[in-house]
């Protein structure tokens, strides 16, 4: 404060950094606020598609394991009774 309000050279000087540091940290403080919400967004985007992967997988190992038993085949099997 006493900075602003004395007329010397150096008290000018240091409210200018002064002002300098208050916009540097504003900045930084945007862009870091940026920076956390497009890595929220990016993380509820992949966590989903973690999800969707598992997912796949399980279907997929289950459609690889051979039934449990037998089916019956379908269709006319030339020589049958029926």
């Amino acid at each position: 404060m006493l900075s602003g309000v004395l007329r010397s050279p150096r008290a000018v000087r240091a409210n200018i950094e002064i002002m300098r540091a208050f916009v540097y940290a504003k900045t930084r403080e945007r862009w870091h606020s940026a920076a956390l919400t497009r890595l929220e967004e990016l993380e509820r985007k992949f966590l989903g598609h973690d999800q969707d992967i598992e997912r796949l997988f399980t279907t997929l190992r289950d459609l690889m394991d051979p039934p449990e038993k037998p089916r019956r085949k379908i269709g006319f099997e030339p020589g049958s009774k029926s």
